[in-house]
């Protein structure tokens, strides 16, 4: 290709010499049709051979190559960084599944969390429970929400449920305002076994969540009726709850 000495701008028309115009950067050099491969002059927007679009003045495509690479490159450079801020954002609370259960009503234990994927269903689920009753204690709304949908679906992956876990679902619920949910506990472990503690226990805390005084009187003065020959029957879930039990009793005296 030619490059004249000293010419006209063919894009602005101002006097131009060398490669590019001065004035509008535009190119004075003379370029190749790409279609046809003809010789082209500065500015030429149409090949005179074959009629076609002669491309911008710019440059030919080869010319553009370098800058497209170049701003592929930025696209894949930005697309990480993005990738990178998103995986580093906080995202919104998810439940700590590796310590859903707390070693005492203080709250979850320190140091790193067991692993709970590891426990046996029922392992899963008393402790779930463990740490909802602590927050109930502390009066921490926010993790008894958190954690009592997460105790109950524990709970509905027992296969065998007995009235521990029965009494233990139901104070579960009502802390979560499923008060029919948790009456039905109740008569199932008494219709399993008249009498129990833990349904008689369940009963009144449903009535009293309800307001129905009345009821819960009488489901204490059963509970009372019942307390010394219940716990003389040795059952294995009065032993573990003895405390509880004697508080709910001496309560109900009152």
């Amino acid at each position: 290709m030619t490059q004249p000495s000293s010419t006209t701008c063919p894009a602005c028309g101002a006097p131009a010499a060398g490669n590019f115009c001065s004035g509008c950067g535009a190119s004075l050099v003379g370029r190749r049709c790409e279609h046809c491969g003809a010789s082209l002059v500065a500015g030429a927007r149409v090949c005179h051979r074959c009629g076609r679009t002669a491309g911008a003045a710019g440059g030919s495509r080869s010319d553009r190559v370098p800058w497209i690479i170049a701003a592929a490159l930025v696209v894949v450079l930005v697309g990480t960084i993005v990738a990178r801020v998103q995986r580093g954002a906080p995202g919104p609370a998810v439940p700590d599944m590796a310590n859903p259960g707390a070693e005492g009503a203080s709250g979850p234990p320190a140091g790193r969390p067991p692993d709970i994927s590891q426990m046996s269903p029922r392992e899963r689920f008393d402790r779930l429970f463990n740490r909802v009753v602590a927050a109930a204690e502390r009066a921490d709304t926010t993790e008894v929400l958190r954690f009592s949908p997460m105790a109950l679906a524990a709970y509905e992956q027992l296969e065998t449920k007995d009235a521990d876990a029965r009494y233990h679902a139901g104070l579960v619920m009502l802390e979560t305002g499923q008060v029919d949910e948790a009456s039905a506990l109740a008569d199932t472990i008494l219709a399993q076994s008249p009498g129990h503690l833990f349904g008689l226990q369940l009963r009144a805390n449903v009535a009293e969540r309800m307001g129905d005084s009345a009821r819960a009187r009488q489901a204490r003065a059963e509970f009372v009726k019942r307390y010394d020959a219940e716990v003389a029957s040795g059952k294995a879930e009065y032993g573990e709850h003895r405390a509880a039990l004697e508080a709910f009793r001496n309560s109900g005296k009152r």
